[in-house]
């Protein structure tokens, strides 16, 4: 019984710098996209992007057209906070509080896959706004 609880444990704690890794290099990720986007960099904000999202919007100039018109906070995010990360069915779901050109906050939940070349964004939705009170 001893050893099965050390075992246990050790699977846990082993496990633990893998989710730090994995928190830290999506975060990085949609990071990195977020200020392609705000360098009007559309070829870099699209290697960011999963092959199912290339494939679906077929070139750069598709996509860049798709965020700034559809996801105009994120086209222009003026500040940019991570929030909690979770696996839902099997995915990881990065959620995102961003602060727009004109001050307003949104949070979008970005679902994230890792490929063979990394982490890469496979989706973003919008949530419901957030109460902010004084």
């Amino acid at each position: 019984m001893t050893r099965l609880f050390a075992l246990v444990l050790g699977i846990l704690f082993a496990a633990m710098p893998v989710a730090a890794q994995d928190a830290e290099a999506i975060e990085g990720v949609i990071g990195s996209q977020l200020q392609a986007f705000n360098d009007r960099d559309v070829a870099e904000a699209w290697q960011y992007a999963s092959p199912n999202i290339q494939r679906l919007f077929g070139d750069p100039g598709n996509f860049g057209m798709m965020v700034q018109r559809g996801y105009p906070m994120v086209w222009d995010n003026a500040d940019v906070r991570f929030l909690e990360l979770r696996e839902i069915s099997g995915a990881q779901w990065q959620k995102v509080m961003i602060r727009d050109a004109n001050g307003g906050l949104h949070v979008l939940d970005y679902q994230m896959i890792e490929t063979p070349t990394g982490w890469q964004i496979n989706g973003v939705q919008l949530l419901p706004a957030p109460d902010v009170g004084a």
